[in-house]
C-alpha cells in the first residue's frame, strides 16, 4: 500500500472545506502499516487523525475522544470490530463508521449495517478510494442540515400507512416507530419522495450514499433490511419492488376514492 508521499494521486485531492472544523477521525486496525497509510492519505486531505491497535483500546479512545468518525477493521485483537461497534452504540457514542473487512462476507456487511455502520470496504483497497468515500459520509451527515434553513419546519411526507419525518430522520408505520438506521431513511426517503421511478443500484449508490465508488451489493443489503420493516410480507414485496434488470421502484400507496 503505497504512502500519499509516493502516490501522485493524492496530490490530485481538493482539500475538502468542512463547515464545523477539521474531522477528528479514529483509525482501529491491528495492522500498522494499514494503519500508517490511512492516516497518512486522511491527513494529506485535511482531517485531524488518531490511531489504535485492536478493539479495547480503539472502544476507550472512541468513547472519550469526540471523534467525527471512525475507520473500524472487524478483525481485530481482543474484541472484534462488530464488539467495539455494539458497545460504543450502547455508550450513545454516534460517531460516523466505516468498516473495514477482509472476510467480505455478506453477513459481516449485514450485522454492520444493522448496527448503524455507514459505508464498508473489502480488504485490499485503495487508500484514495477511502479517502473519498470518507468524505462523502461527511459531507453528507455536515451538510444535510446546511441545506435546510433554520426557519423552515418539520417536513412529513406521508404513503399509506407509512409517515416520515425528513427533517428529524425519523420514520412510523401505523404510528409506530420504525427503527430504521439512517442510511434505511434517507433510502426510504428517497424512494417514497420519488415513485414510480425505477433506480438501478449504482443511481441509488450516487442519490443516497453520495458516492460513485461504492459496492452496489450495499444497496442490496439495505434494501432487504428496509422491507423487513415496512412490508406486510418481505419475500413479496408490494412497496419497494425489484424491476429485474433495471433496480427497484417505489409503488406508492393507493389513495382511497371518496
Amino acid at each position: 500500500m503505497p504512502s500519499p508521499s509516493d502516490n501522485p494521486e493524492v496530490r490530485g485531492f481538493t482539500l475538502m472545506e468542512y463547515d464545523g472544523g477539521v474531522p477528528k477521525i479514529l483509525v482501529v486496525d491491528d495492522d500498522s502499516t494499514v494503519r500508517g497509510v490511512v492516516a497518512d492519505y486522511l491527513k494529506a486531505s485535511g482531517m485531524e487523525v488518531d490511531q489504535a491497535s485492536d478493539g479495547l483500546q480503539g472502544l476507550e479512545m472512541a468513547r472519550t475522544g469526540g471523534y467525527d468518525l471512525l475507520v473500524l477493521d472487524l478483525m481485530l485483537p481482543h474484541i472484534d470490530g462488530l464488539e467495539v461497534f455494539r458497545r460504543l452504540r450502547q455508550s450513545q457514542v454516534n460517531s460516523a463508521v466505516v468498516m473495514l473487512t477482509a472476510r467480505g462476507e455478506e453477513a459481516d456487511r449485514i450485522l454492520g449495517f444493522e448496527l448503524g455502520a455507514d459505508d464498508y470496504l473489502t480488504k485490499p483497497f485503495s487508500p484514495r478510494e477511502l479517502v473519498l468515500r470518507i468524505q462523502s459520509v461527511l459531507r453528507r451527515g455536515r451538510g444535510a442540515e446546511d441545506e435546510q434553513s433554520a426557519e423552515e419546519t418539520r417536513q412529513i411526507v406521508e404513503d399509506g400507512d407509512l409517515a416520515l419525518d425528513l427533517k428529524a430522520g425519523k420514520a412510523s408505520r401505523d404510528g409506530q416507530p420504525l427503527g430504521l438506521t439512517l442510511r434505511e431513511h434517507d433510502l426510504l426517503a428517497f424512494l417514497v419522495t420519488h415513485p414510480n421511478e425505477v433506480f438501478s443500484r449504482e443511481k441509488l449508490m450516487v442519490e443516497v450514499w453520495g458516492s460513485e465508488y461504492g459496492d452496489p451489493s450495499t444497496v442490496t443489503v439495505h434494501v432487504r433490511r428496509l422491507r423487513g420493516k415496512i412490508e406486510a410480507d418481505a419475500s413479496a414485496p408490494k412497496r419497494l419492488v425489484t424491476v429485474w434488470g433495471r433496480g427497484y421502484r417505489w409503488e406508492p400507496a393507493e389513495t382511497p376514492e371518496n
